[in-house]
């Protein structure tokens, strides 16, 4: 008998504790919490907690820094105004750019949301060419790449080829999915070193002509070109593999006070003095972000000459553990 009353005390003190944990319990969210409603989320935000884009400044543009006003989606970093067509809007803003350096720049469909469904949808999106896990040096390479790997239940309705879009050049690659009943539609031109992407979904292939025929009224740069869109002029000029030893004169490495192992994709602008006048970084925690501006203020570059001139230049550092790259491209046809 006395074991089992010794078992009920026991019984009874542990309930008790139970009892006192609960009511101890964050009232504010957390695994434990018993309050409802914690805290308000705006509507079309989704919280993701870790690794996030951030720069230097406030002022330098950005990839991913476009918006969408007046139903006209401009980029004042890629120098991009592109006027929607009538009633399509954008109605979801994208995620932050990946650590390969992918970006989704804006998700348009018809304002009605029941014509959405039948008609499509455009997504413009951007491939930073420093960090992509392809295997292609410019906007034609990465569509010869796309087209070399489509799944065997997708069928090329044109092939990879050069065409003039507001009087730029692009390379647009149709393809469909016959089981699905959808067409897509791409075309992509690079500037700044990113592939900038103007990708049609649709199962009305006739909308989808009428959609690339309004991408004439759009501006872009003097410079945007699918195999040579290296910036220049007014802006930077971008060269992937500026920060070798050769151009460094002076480098001192970052100093993390946690140890992590995801990339840190960082794009910087070197002045016409060597210095790093502006730093993007792609996906960064905070405390990583900080050790790497720290470092990089005391880098010194040896100023880049064209044309018997300093000119400023943009360039990428991946600083972490890279991602895996894909696998080699096959073979690519040259442009038509």
């Amino acid at each position: 008998m006395g074991s089992a009353f010794w078992r009920y005390v026991f019984l009874i003190v542990g309930l008790t504790l139970l009892v006192l944990t609960v009511q101890a319990a964050p009232q504010n969210g957390g695994d434990f919490s018993h309050n409802p409603q914690p805290g308000k989320v705006p509507a079309g935000v989704i919280l993701v907690k870790g690794a996030w884009a951030s720069a230097s400044d406030s002022v330098t543009p950005l990839p991913e820094g476009g918006r969408v006003a007046d139903n006209v989606y401009t980029n004042p970093y890629f120098g991009l105004a592109y006027a929607l067509s009538q009633n399509w809007t954008e109605k979801y803003a994208g995620p932050p750019p990946s650590d390969s350096g992918y970006y989704v720049l804006a998700q348009i469909r018809p304002a009605d949301s029941t014509a959405g469904e039948s008609a499509g949808s455009i997504l413009i999106a951007a491939q930073d060419l420093f960090f992509t896990l392809t295997p292609a040096a410019n906007a034609f390479e990465l569509i010869s790449y796309t087209r070399d790997h489509l799944q065997p239940d997708y069928k090329v309705e044109r092939a990879p080829a050069k065409v003039e879009i507001a009087g730029r050049s692009f390379i647009r690659f149709d393809y469909t999915s016959p089981v699905a009943g959808l067409h897509w539609r791409v075309l992509t031109t690079e500037i700044r070193c990113h592939a900038v992407e103007f990708i049609f979904t649709t199962r009305d292939a006739t909308l989808a002509e009428n959609l690339i025929q309004d991408m004439n009224k759009m501006t872009l740069p003097a410079a945007a070109d699918p195999a040579s869109g290296m910036g220049g002029g007014e802006v930077p000029v971008c060269m992937k593999d500026y920060a070798s030893d050769e151009n460094i004169l002076e480098k001192v490495d970052p100093i993390f006070t946690e140890h992590r192992f995801n990339a840190v994709p960082v794009r910087i602008i070197i002045d016409t003095d060597g210095k790093v006048k502006h730093i993007h970084f792609l996906s960064a925690f905070p405390d990583q972000a900080k050790a790497i501006s720290d470092a990089l203020a005391q880098w010194r570059f040896r100023p880049y000459v064209r044309d018997g001139h300093p000119v400023e230049v943009e360039t990428g550092i991946m600083f972490g553990r890279a991602p895996r790259p894909a696998t080699p491209a096959s073979t690519s046809t040259a442009v038509e």
